[in-house]
């Protein structure tokens, strides 16, 4: 959840940590620091908030070190405070550490130190690792950590520098993500690509069970018996400019008005490597879907294709409660995790438990040499760039992609659905270009404070979709139904401060979808309704109408989402909230 940037090299080091961090926020915003090395002393700075708070607190010094590591914290042990911010130090402030994930057993390592007299700063598990590596301090850095990493437990990341070795910095990775940035005369670490696009592409994945030891001039990998590791170097094909905003407000924005190219180039990706699929999704017995969040609702869509164009038998399960649900799983077994980092830990644990009982294990992901691209038998990736806001959007579409690809490769009519498929980016951008009619729109729900999403078939996880989307960036409580659920509960909610987002595209379930909408009028309700173009009846009927171009069935998902996306971002646009950063949310979720 947190993010980690460390440097060591040729160039003054602050300017290059506080770029790192700001381009990790999404990874956390509680609270931000630095730790550098200067004339052999340890110089830590952090700040309570936002990244631009510990900027204010640096204005005006002048450092001159080359050596540094940052981060930027999502709160797990220990209330956002300026003593638990990280870096985090030992008692003589000797070393500094920057960490991501859970010590589990951190109040035991911690009970063990204050018998010896050491005194604590802060309420956080991360302040024991830089305790015990002090204690295990020999004159040798990576010793010292190699003893300190046998006494943790957990899923964690950290990278840690000291004012004895001032020229180097050494990160660990067990469970929470590390790479290794490789520059001339300089050398990086951080927690995700994007920190460190602006110098380099040249990129080391570290597995889990792996520390990094890195100088100006070399990197080394080990294991955590301290046996050196032969490791590849990747080319990111990710460039800066797709990690930057281009012109617009939000990164959310930019990333909506992005999907059709990423749409477009993840089906270029599936279809010039779809013979390379070792499987066919009717040799199993039934398919298993893992994932959290927006990615869950992308593989609700992807049940329904599956199920229709192969006739697989298909579940959806969340990823955190996946391994401790008792679900019977065997070499019959397709489980397909999917996360837009290929680091989200339920999932990542979830495949890894399905693997353990004989399963086959697919990971569908954003990032090349992410966890779950590595452990997974085999990957699918989308192709849809850094994905910054912390709200997916354009991630979510191009999983859509995939799934639908891979369930109509087995179909008799393959070839006409894969052209459908081809369409999509075209309807994207038709549906994008009416962006200010839904701004419209969204003025006028600016102060409602619940709203109940309903849909059908296809749609009902677009409903879902659409409903997290406004509870996610706006605050605003909203819940997304199976429309012929209503009847069932939340009719009970339905009066004229209650509007309902209608999700009714002229499909197979439109007539029912027409029927629950008599039933919201008759209780006084408003109804918002996103539907084709030329419907008339939805649109005299709905207080607003979204319109979206005349689609054919398979394909709505990808084009009714769009006004939900687009709905969320003006609301929480227009009420001020930080929409790229909501509250309590972080991008990437590396703990349980």
């Amino acid at each position: 959840m947190c993010g980690i940037a460390g440097y060591v090299g040729k160039d003054i080091v602050l300017p290059i940590l506080i770029g790192a961090l700001e381009r990790l926020e999404y990874r956390g915003y509680d609270s931000a620091g630095v730790a550098l090395i200067e004339d052999k002393k340890l110089i830590v700075e952090k700040r309570k908030g936002k990244i631009r708070e510990l900027v204010k607190s640096l204005w005006g010094r002048n450092y001159g070190a080359k050596i540094g590591i940052g981060h930027t914290r999502w709160a797990t042990h220990g209330k956002p405070t300026n003593e638990n911010a990280h870096p985090h130090t030992d008692e003589k402030r000797e070393f500094a550490v920057v960490h991501n994930g859970i010590i589990e057993n951190y109040l035991e390592l911690k009970e063990e130190l204050l018998k010896e007299g050491v005194k604590f700063r802060s309420d956080t598990d991360t302040e024991v690792i830089a305790h015990l590596i002090a204690r295990n301090y020999k004159g040798d850095l990576l010793e010292a950590v190699l003893d300190t990493v046998k006494k943790l437990k957990g899923a964690f990341a950290f990278a840690v520098i000291t004012v004895h070795e001032p020229n180097r910095v050494v990160g660990v990775k067990n469970g929470s993500p590390l790479i290794v940035g490789i520059g001339e005369g300089e050398n990086f670490l951080a927690s995700d690509i994007p920190a460190i696009l602006p110098y380099t592409k040249r990129i080391i994945v570290l597995d889990d069970g792996e520390i990094a030891d890195i100088t100006p001039q070399s990197v080394n990998v080990y294991n955590f018996n301290g046996e050196p590791i032969s490791k590849d170097v990747m080319i990111t094909p990710w460039d800066l400019v797709s990690a930057e905003k281009g012109g617009f407000k939000h990164f959310m924005l930019k990333e909506i008005y992005e999907q059709p190219k990423a749409v477009n180039d993840t089906i270029k990706g599936f279809l010039s490597t779809e013979d390379t699929i070792p499987f066919k999704l009717k040799d199993f017995r039934r398919v298993v879907i893992i994932a959290c969040g927006t990615s869950y609702h992308a593989g609700l869509v992807g049940k329904y294709w599956i199920e229709s164009f192969t006739g697989v038998p298909t579940e959806v399960v969340y990823a955190s409660e996946f391994k401790y649900a008792d679900i019977p799983i065997s070499d019959k077994d397709l489980v397909i995790g999917i996360s837009q980092s290929g680091e989200t830990i339920d999932t990542k644990f979830a495949l890894q438990f399905a693997k353990e009982k004989g399963a086959f294990t697919v990971g569908l992901v954003n990032v090349v040499g992410s966890a779950i691209d590595r452990e997974s038998d085999f990957a699918l990736y989308t192709h849809a760039g850094p994905e910054i806001g912390v709200a997916a959007t354009k991630t979510f579409t191009a999983q859509l992609t995939v799934l639908y690809a891979l369930a109509v490769r087995e179909s008799g009519d393959r070839d006409n659905l894969i052209r459908l498929l081809e369409k999509v980016p075209s309807l994207m951008e038709i549906t994008l270009n009416s962006s200010e009619e839904v701004e419209k729109v969204s003025d006028k729900y600016l102060k409602r404070k619940n709203f109940l999403y309903l849909g059908r078939y296809l749609n009902y996880p677009i409903a879902l979709e659409g409903a997290l989307k406004l509870k996610e960036i706006s605050y605003i409580h909203a819940e997304g139904y199976p429309a012929g659920e209503m009847k069932h509960g939340p009719i009970a909610l339905i009066d004229e401060n209650m509007p309902t987002v209608l999700v009714a595209p002229q499909d197979r379930v439109y007539e029912k979808m027409l029927s629950n909408l008599e039933e919201i009028l008759a209780r006084k309700g408003t109804v918002v309704s996103v539907g084709l173009k030329g419907d008339k009846v939805l649109k005299e009927k709905s207080a607003d109408f979204m319109e979206i171009p005349k689609v054919d069935e398979p394909i709505t998902p990808f084009i009714t989402v769009v006004p939900l996306q687009l709905f969320a971002y003006f609301i929480a646009s227009k009420l001020g909230l930080d929409v790229d950063q909501p509250r309590n949310l972080a991008k990437t979720v590396t703990v349980e």
